[in-house]
């Protein structure tokens, strides 16, 4: 079965870029070690700083779920509401 990736762009609003910035960081060691987690990096574009985005590889949509409501995950959604200038998190399945 293939695996789910999931690309995740976050555009932070200028006055909390580095809230954001710091938010998004605190994700990354506890979902690492989540169950069915693979890969999980966080880049940030070298153009606008405002843009952050998230390469995550999955076992399956089961764990992404389960990544969706963990403790860390919810209290990031709560940490940066109103902080976040647009969201868009695309599910995919490697083809070739």
């Amino acid at each position: 079965m293939s695996k789910l990736v999931v690309v995740a762009k976050v555009v932070a609003k200028k006055e909390f870029l580095e809230s954001v910035k710091s938010a998004l960081l605190k994700l990354i060691a506890p979902t690492r070690q989540e169950d069915g987690c693979i890969d999980y990096t966080l880049h940030q574009d070298n153009e606008d700083p405002l843009v952050f985005i998230f390469y995550e590889t999955w076992e399956n949509l089961a764990c992404l779920d389960n990544h969706l409501q963990s403790d860390h995950y919810r209290a990031h959604a709560k940490a940066v509401h109103g902080m976040i200038d647009d969201k868009d998190v695309h599910k995919m399945t490697r083809i070739e």
